[in-house]
């Protein structure tokens, strides 16, 4: 018995320091692709430009400060990413890569190694209050810094800025967001795999009219970056196909068994929580991700989009959440509402807007897994309209725009649906308790209505 525990424990090791010292490898990968950029004596005013900046959507930090200083920001954040996680002992699973995806995606629109902080803390002074350990909210504290603009917009924008005041407006985000983001997670019932957009999106709506009403109105900006499509199409290409190619070849694995773990997954509906590397194993994993990431790029190109600091947080997205619920059959569907959407409305799919719902549309994918490829479509359709206007009452503070309007649509078509195919899917559940924080796998669901009534009854 103890021998098998102590393997276990082994084997658990072995997976956890593996996991960090391939995140770090990725975010070497980001710290040089900074460094040779670029004329190295921009790189630290570029870095500075970054952070005095006050971030709303849409700031291209690329179009802002130039590549090298955008790629060095994504490089630190990702790095201080990885070490909250590693010494919170935070256990590696698909949401850690989500974690790492989005944290290095909107590094390059948004966050930077700055405003990212007075969240966290407050997070932290949150888990200390419930006298739990960190490791619990160490995910959480990383993704609600989708308000890192409110910490950069209070400290520096306008005449009565405030660095004290932008502390701890951040503090204060960062200790609600935990119970707030856990509660929205029940409501979405899976549907949306960005909750915390959600739930920074319904905190933004507060903070907006408050910050108006003090005289302190949000400025619109536009940065966005042209004409680098070549050179991020060759990286892009070449970093999915090592990741494939590693699925297939590096995965302590025959190539079939890889190939036939992608293909299981393939056959999940993607709703929350699906934590992939637990439940397939890495190659699969680094499979999915490859694909997803071709995919994502693909979309931008055929749709005559730009691939700059916006658009790649988009693809690092994807490409992280294909830890946790996201596949090529359920993302597919999403993007074509989106494009038939654009098309309907106007015509210009190619607009930065409807380029960036293009790719996180793909927060409904789970829509697409559980009903199937028309209402992934519909609600593809849906996004391309509610996105637009959703990010009107935030004001640009929430960088998790397309995860707020994902949540509202993924409350109203959950319940409508469920009641026009109850009887066709019997397996849909009265209640869904899925308490993804609280836990480093996968919540399994209670019984359907259905089947614990029949339970009883025997």
């Amino acid at each position: 018995m103890q021998l098998g525990v102590r393997r276990a424990l082994e084997v658990e090791t072995i997976r956890y320091k593996k996991t960090y010292g391939i995140l770090l490898i990725y975010a070497a990968a980001l710290l040089l692709l900074g460094l040779l950029s670029g004329d190295i004596r921009e790189l630290l005013p570029g870095l500075w430009t970054i952070i005095i900046n006050e971030d709303t959507l849409i700031t291209d930090y690329i179009q802002l400060a130039g590549l090298g200083p955008a790629f060095v920001n994504a490089a630190i954040v990702t790095y201080i990413s990885i070490a909250i996680l590693y010494f919170a002992k935070d256990p590696p699973n698909g949401y850690t890569i989500v974690d790492i995806g989005l944290m290095s995606g909107f590094a390059l629109f948004g966050k930077n190694f700055v405003n990212i902080w007075p969240i966290i803390l407050g997070t932290w002074l949150y888990a200390r209050l419930k006298r739990e350990p960190f490791s619990k909210y160490a995910g959480v504290a990383l993704l609600s810094t989708a308000l890192a603009p409110v910490v950069s917009f209070v400290g520096l924008g306008g005449h009565w800025a405030s660095l004290p005041a932008a502390v701890l407006v951040g503090v204060s985000i960062g200790f609600i967001l935990p119970p707030l983001s856990g509660y929205t997670f029940r409501i979405q019932n899976g549907m949306n795999l960005y909750n915390m957009g959600f739930a920074c999106g319904l905190v933004a709506m507060l903070l907006v009219p408050v910050m108006n009403s003090l005289g302190k109105v949000p400025e619109k900006v536009h940065f966005w970056a042209t004409g680098y499509n070549l050179f991020f199409t060759c990286i892009l290409t070449l970093l999915c196909v090592v990741l494939i190619a590693a699925g297939l070849l590096f995965g302590n694995r025959p190539v079939w068994a890889a190939w036939a773990g992608y293909r299981r997954l393939l056959q999940t509906s993607g709703r929350a929580p699906e934590d992939y590397l637990r439940m397939f194993g890495a190659a699969p994993v680094l499979i999915n991700t490859g694909v997803n990431g071709l995919i994502a790029t693909a979309y931008i190109l055929l749709t005559g989009g730009d691939l700059n600091g916006p658009t790649l947080g988009g693809i690092l997205t994807i490409m992280g959440f294909s830890a946790f619920g996201k596949h090529a059959r359920n993302i597919l569907p999403i993007m074509a509402g989106v494009l038939l959407g654009g098309l309907v409305m106007g015509g210009q799919v190619n607009t930065p807007s409807l380029q960036l719902a293009g790719l996180f549309c793909t927060t409904l994918a789970p829509i697409s897994g559980y009903f199937g490829w028309p209402v992934g479509l519909l609600a593809g359709f849906l996004h391309a309209s509610v996105v637009l206007h959703a990010g009107i009452p935030v004001a640009g503070m929430n960088l998790y725009n397309n995860g707020f309007s994902g949540g509202l649509i993924a409350i109203v078509l959950f319940p409508v649906i469920t009641a026009v195919f109850r009887r066709r899917r019997p397996v849909l559940q009265d209640e869904d308790y899925f308490e993804v924080f609280e836990h480093d796998e996968p919540v399994t669901p209670p019984p359907p209505a259905e089947e614990k009534h029949s339970a009883e009854s025997n």
